[in-house]
């Protein structure tokens, strides 16, 4: 497979002249459809990516000047909306709906001269950590086809790594772009909360989703966050920008940085191989110079419990909204509206989708709102304090970013406790709405090991700066 040039370098070709962005758009149209067994890609979007590139074309050859992603083409994950294909959030609820306008992130990428080619599969409405969960196919990893590219943006992590465009969309509510970076090898970043416009992306759990770049190296995902980062007033939860942005513009020395090793993350459930390869990756930084050592948040293990009384509580209230009232998929011989609604909820959620609901409702219910969803929030602020406490003493935190690699498919669509406690490194990150990065660190049995490095809010620009550092010197 073609390898993509750096984003930057491939933008700089494109301004100059020395490759045309219908060039570019043709390659990724060729790739995807050369890797279509993969089940990465929903819908492309061949028609509006060409007439885009023509437009840039013609704008460049009169010497404008189009932005910094000038003709680079790139996946949206489909719970964006967008213009030229259906945005169905892999779900049959959602079939046949097109966007009345676009979201914020792929209009801010858009105006820096990005082209949207393609929408990436995902676990429908993003419930879900391996793919599996899409009600169109299962979407499989480009190191070995029987085993989940990870989820929930499984689609958007197998395109980047089969190169099918420079980089790729995603959202994050508790791993869903980290998860599938670490287990099919590539860099996924989840922002701190709020400073990527969360409008036009179909919503899972609103006090935790993020929008995030999955990308080739740390350097693009850096160059695409400054392009998207900012406030919306279409998102009143958004934050201001960094003032120095978040583009990596020279290398920065890892002598010195106090980091620690999260010491939950670390012991029992690791599988030995992953525990390895981070131990080894602790150890380069280690003589690079970096000042590590273990550090505990105690309140970590409660993390994944938190997280899965909190996220359905929000997914069933944002899945209210389909009714087949407005839009998608709706029962056209239902006798009253009551019946309306009910068959066109049976018929077009899936499995998952209904559980999150049956779970959400309840625990929001009279009599178990106090004895789950409140003591839930509680334990959320002590890992909020606790995240807050360790930046106080250590610049950066790390640990794996998955207990495992990736696991075949089907081992766990029986089992959804099994499948939950994929997320148990990631979903703590989404819980105090801090900056974190998952990079590659080697292969355990030929399946790729990512490391998760965090940051304390606002500290993306720290982030990647030292992420890029560490991924130059693991290599």
């Amino acid at each position: 497979m073609s390898e993509w040039k750096a984003i930057a370098e491939m933008a700089a070709d494109v301004q100059s002249g020395r490759v045309t962005a219908a060039e570019l758009v043709e390659q990724s149209l060729a790739a995807i459809k050369e890797h279509a067994e993969f089940n990465a890609i929903i819908a492309t979007l061949a028609d509006a990516a060409r007439a885009r590139a023509k437009v840039i074309d013609e704008r460049v050859a009169k010497g404008e000047v189009i932005g910094r992603l000038a003709g680079v083409p790139f996946i949206a994950k489909d719970n964006f909306l967008v213009f030229g294909a259906e945005t169905t959030a892999a779900s049959n609820i959602l079939k046949g709906f097109n966007a009345p306008y676009q979201a914020t992130a792929i209009e801010k990428l858009e105006a820096e001269g990005a082209i949207c080619v393609a929408k990436a599969n995902l676990d429908a409405f993003a419930h879900g950590s391996s793919t599996e969960n899409s009600d169109f196919f299962t979407t499989l990893n480009p190191h070995d086809k029987t085993r989940v590219p990870g989820g929930s943006s499984g689609g958007s992590a197998a395109s980047v790594v089969l190169q099918l465009a420079p980089f790729a969309l995603g959202s994050d509510t508790g791993g869903s772009i980290r998860l599938p970076a670490s287990f099919t090898g590539c860099v996924g970043l989840k922002p701190t909360y709020g400073l990527v416009s969360r409008s036009g992306v179909v919503a899972m759990g609103s006090s935790l989703d993020c929008i995030g770049p999955l990308t080739n190296s740390v350097e693009d995902a850096a160059l695409v966050l400054d392009s998207m980062a900012g406030r919306d007033p279409l998102d009143s939860t958004t934050i201001e920008r960094d003032t120095e942005g978040y583009a990596i513009h020279e290398a920065v020395s890892i002598a010195g940085a106090k980091i620690g090793v999260i010491k939950e993350y670390m012991g029992e459930g690791l599988d030995s191989g992953v525990k390895a390869r981070i131990t080894a990756a602790i150890e380069v930084l280690k003589k690079a110079g970096a000042e590590i050592s273990e550090v505990s948040l105690p309140s970590l293990p409660l993390g994944l419990a938190v997280y899965y009384v909190l996220t359905p509580a929000e997914v069933s209230s944002n899945l209210s909204r389909y009714d087949g009232q407005r839009y998608g998929h709706y029962t056209a011989d239902a006798k009253d509206l009551h019946e309306s609604y009910t068959r066109t909820r049976e018929t077009g959620f899936g499995a998952e989708a209904k559980r999150r609901i049956m779970i959400g409702t309840y625990v929001l219910s009279s009599g178990y709102y106090d004895a789950y969803y409140k003591k839930a929030q509680t334990v959320r602020t002590k890992v909020i304090r606790e995240f807050a406490e360790a930046f106080e003493h250590y610049d950066f935190l790390l640990g794996p970013t998955a207990p495992m690699t990736a696991f075949e498919i089907g081992a766990n669509v029986d089992d959804p406790l099994q499948m939950y406690l994929t997320d148990i490194m990631t979903v703590a990150a989404n819980l105090a709405g801090v900056p974190a990065i998952s990079i590659p660190c080697g292969l355990s049995d030929n399946l790729p090991v990512g490391l998760q490095l965090f940051a304390a809010q606002k500290h993306d620009r720290q982030l990647l700066a030292i992420a890029a550092k560490a991924e130059e010197i693991i290599g």
